[in-house]
């Protein structure tokens, strides 16, 4: 069971989540709270997964994923959003989020983007897609991506662009033939190498050095 926990100040938004993802077979909703509560519902609970309300009245939700970075086996964060809430999302990245999702998400893609996150993937909505790539590229040279790969060994480079085609840990553990604490040792390389990225920003960086191209048409793309 992939156990989640869910941070937002309106209990209704709580309850409609949890009875989307309590529908699931694998999803168990463990604890649901204000951004007040969310440290120490996360030290209790221990879930894999959690979704953090962007903006909330008594800690909002940048305050309370900065104070998560310090947790032992912290969970996988994706921030629920709304649409006029885009300006949060460089920042929530940066403070460590594995992705973005609209508070409208349709109920099976909602418990799909639970999954990825529990298998070690990252997502981001259409609606915050756009405003991602487009700052992260608009700040770095067509040519730093090449740059920036330069201390990545082989190995690390196909993990890489496989993490840029979109592919989660389990997948890249399968398709290198590789145990998937070794993947996860070579993401966090990486990530480490590249400058303290998170695997979002990574993946962009895949894009413009050009592996991403390269890896699905290897090994295909990844199945949704």
């Amino acid at each position: 069971m992939i156990r989640v926990a869910i941070v937002d100040d309106e209990p209704l938004v709580r309850t409609g989540l949890a009875t989307i993802l309590g529908s699931a077979p694998d999803v168990s909703v463990v604890s649901g709270c204000g951004g007040g509560d969310a440290v120490e519902a996360v030290r209790r609970h221990a879930p894999e997964v959690l979704l953090l309300d962007v903006r909330m009245p008594d800690v909002d939700g940048l305050t309370v994923l900065r104070r998560l970075a310090g947790l032992p086996g912290a969970p996988a964060v994706a921030m629920l959003t709304t649409f006029d809430a885009t300006a949060y999302i460089d920042e929530a990245l940066r403070a460590g989020a594995a992705g973005f999702l609209m508070k409208n998400t349709a109920p099976d893609q909602l418990v799909q983007a639970v999954r990825v996150l529990a298998a070690g993937g990252s997502l981001l909505a259409p609606e915050a897609a756009g405003p991602v790539i487009g700052g992260y590229l608009k700040a770095r040279r067509p040519d730093d991506a090449a740059r920036r790969i330069e201390p990545l060994t082989a190995r690390e480079r196909e993990v890489l662009a496989l993490i840029g085609g979109g592919f989660t840990n389990r997948d890249i553990a399968r398709r290198l033939y590789l145990a998937p604490s070794t993947v996860k040792d070579h993401v966090s390389s990486l990530l480490s190498k590249l400058g303290g990225l998170n695997r979002v920003q990574a993946a962009v960086v895949a894009d413009r050095a050009h592996l991403v191209t390269d890896s699905i048409e290897k090994f295909g793309a990844p199945r949704p």
